[in-house]
């Protein structure tokens, strides 16, 4: 692939399943990083421009996908988002074409900013992080369907994502202490508990390129597959979750295990899951999940993630960046 950016399509590919592909867009739009999401009226079509090679922090194009997250976690027709490329790449991590003030900011100014920026501590958000966050903070299930290079914000961004696959033409680097650069996208919190302290610091401190099959090993990603069945098997992935639960268990779920891993005692998980089992006890979702099985039918879930979250949700105080 060139140099030239690549647009993510995110279009129903079966139902409830919205997929992210990337395709060429042309050389005269390189440089312009990050996603910009577009919800269609029709379809319920998401469009994305999201650079191959990104150039390094994009905090206009990250503010988009923090805006539109939001939205496309509302919608209740979409139960699960796969993300996936075109061509060879997933997604190659920073451009460095411009040289050797490619991370500099001082010098980039890349938000254009007339006054002094340093004063304000939202201008040095890394752009990666607030990409990650709002992942993080996602209602619906993400797969992953890593199809070629993810090197640096290429592969960080993948690790909010819940379930991650990849094909065997894949490759993956957390190249960023080879770059003079630190670990960002808020991976030093998702990488050692996706794969352990030691395995993560070996990755990191090394900055090494390594195959599919080393990911696999580490924990990384959960399976490995020839190019041209990887997607299929996303979707499979998909299906299963899409036919047999319901979207307001697993949009709770979600929240649950992920914002655990920092919980400080099973205490915490223990206030939680309690009142949501006896929330959920009462509610239609539950007298359908109980009714289908005895019945032995596949269930018809009433409940709506957009309109019928337990009053307890959200438990957790938003974090701010100081």
């Amino acid at each position: 692939p060139d140099q030239g950016q690549h647009q993510i399509v995110r279009r129903q590919v079966g139902a409830g399943i919205a997929l992210g592909r990337a395709q060429h867009l042309g050389q005269h739009q390189a440089g312009h990083a990050g996603i910009d999401v577009h919800h269609g009226a029709a379809g319920k079509v998401e469009n994305a421009r999201l650079a191959e090679k990104a150039a390094a922090p994009d905090p206009v194009a990250d503010r988009r996908i923090d805006q539109h997250q939001p939205d496309a976690g509302k919608d209740d027709e979409v139960r699960i988002i796969i993300v996936t490329g075109a061509g060879r790449g997933f997604c190659a991590g920073a451009d460095l074409s411009s040289g050797s003030n490619t991370f500099n900011r001082d010098v980039r100014n890349n938000k254009g900013d007339e006054t002094d920026h340093k004063k304000d501590p939202e201008w040095m958000r890394d752009g990666g992080g607030r990409t990650t966050l709002s992942i993080f903070d996602c209602p619906k299930p993400i797969i992953a369907a890593i199809n070629g290079p993810a090197v640096g914000v290429g592969v960080t961004m993948t690790l909010p994502m819940d379930i991650r696959l990849a094909s065997e033409d894949a490759k993956f680097g957390f190249v960023f202490a080879r770059r003079g650069l630190v670990p960002e996208a808020a991976s030093s919190w998702f990488l050692p508990r996706l794969v352990g302290i030691s395995k993560a610091l070996e990755w990191t401190y090394s900055g090494k390129v390594f195959s599919a099959q080393e990911a696999k090993e580490g924990g990384l990603i959960r399976s490995v597959h020839k190019p041209e069945e990887l997607l299929e098997e996303a979707k499979s992935i998909a299906n299963e979750i899409i036919q047999n639960t319901s979207s307001v268990s697993v949009s709770l779920t979600r929240q649950m295990l992920w914002r655990m891993l920092g919980a400080d005692h099973p205490m915490e998980a223990h206030k939680v899951d309690s009142r949501f089992i006896y929330e959920l006890g009462r509610g239609d979702d539950a007298k359908e999940g109980v009714n289908s099985f005895l019945e032995k039918r596949p269930p018809e879930f009433p409940n709506k993630v957009s309109k019928d979250m337990p009053e307890y949700y959200p438990w957790w105080d938003e974090k701010k960046f100081t």
